[in-house]
């Protein structure tokens, strides 16, 4: 009787789904700084200073209705600059990765409410995330795999 118990408790157990590391926090809990984004006809000497006052190391560049075209890289854009190889009236637009947009990799919404499994699974693949409202309207935050290794630590999450 008890070995049937026993079996019954492990079929019970391995249809569950695995605990979650994270305890059901979402991006909105890592309490992340408030993202600045740039228009493409920002000067790349803007780009530098901001990002270096807020201590960012990617920007999200928008077009004019405010939607993400790409994103800057500081620290290749500042190795630019420093080799000689950037003018400091030079726009961003100029120096930008531009994000893919095409049906073979669709847009991965990240907004507030997602679970940080499903952000830590985006960050695999990815250098940051985009978090952004419901609608893509606004970026809220930009999330980096940095970011949620200190809430993980923070946390006491290991």
């Amino acid at each position: 009787m008890a070995s049937a118990a026993a079996a019954t408790a492990s079929s019970a157990s391995s249809s569950l789904p695995p605990m979650d590391k994270f305890r059901g926090a979402v991006v909105e809990d890592m309490q992340l700084p408030p993202a600045f984004a740039l228009p493409t006809s920002e000067a790349i000497s803007r780009a530098i200073e901001l990002a270096y006052e807020r201590d960012f190391s990617h920007i999200p560049v928008l077009d004019k209705d405010r939607r993400p075209l790409g994103y800057l890289d500081v620290a290749q854009l500042k190795a630019k600059w420093e080799a000689g190889q950037a003018n400091p009236d030079d726009k961003v637009l100029e120096y930008m990765t531009k994000f893919k947009r095409s049906t073979s990799e669709p847009y991965t919404l990240i907004t507030p409410s997602t679970p940080l499994s499903e952000l830590e699974q985006f960050l695999e693949h990815n250098i940051f995330a985009l978090v952004t409202d419901y609608n893509r309207k606004f970026v809220l935050a930009v999330a980096t795999p940095t970011d949620l290794q200190t809430f993980v630590t923070r946390r006491g999450l290991l």
